[in-house]
């Protein structure tokens, strides 16, 4: 598994801006309310960052070897994916109400509950794609020692180590 990479989170940031700022358009050509996500979304979105961030924390903890029990190589890996996908979403989400509010900012000013809106989804959007990183670093294996014996008693000469192929 690959590594996050920021120039790719961006462009996606980026993209969906574009996407959201034309379906703003569309809603507001066609007399439609702004397509933001209720308040209600935050509750969801801060239950994924708390989940990440309280599963990341123990795969931390299992590799400072402050944990009693053996950690599931599964479940190392599922917090991994877990913690991409919400860099990925985090991305998504704050580019489609950055488009929105580029559009609605001049014309319904600061006071308007869409704009207030489209600003807290932003910085739910940056919340998630900070915590999938930091979860992502967390879920790091470091590298081996190259002079060590691999399973079949000889020595490796290659820089390989991170887990699943993320380093």
């Amino acid at each position: 598994m690959s590594a996050l990479r920021p120039m790719w989170l961006l462009t996606i940031c980026l993209g969906t801006a574009v996407a959201g700022w034309i379906a703003q358009l569309y809603a507001a050509s066609h007399s439609l309310v702004a397509p933001v996500l209720h308040w209600t979304s935050l509750l969801t979105l801060g239950a994924v960052v708390l989940i990440t961030l309280a599963l990341g924390l123990r795969v931390l903890r299992y590799r400072q070897g402050k944990l009693k029990r053996r950690l599931d190589p599964i479940q190392a890996a599922r917090t991994l994916v877990l913690a991409q996908s919400s860099a990925y979403a985090g991305a998504l989400i704050a580019g489609w109400h950055l488009g929105i509010l580029i559009d609605l900012l001049p014309a319904a000013g600061v006071t308007s509950s869409a704009v207030l809106l489209s600003f807290v989804m932003i910085a739910a959007g940056v919340v998630m794609v900070i915590v999938g990183w930091v979860v992502e670093q967390f879920c790091k294996l470091p590298p081996e020692d190259p002079s060590a014996p691999d399973a079949g008693g000889h020595k490796r000469e290659d820089n390989e180590g991170y887990a699943a192929g993320t380093g």
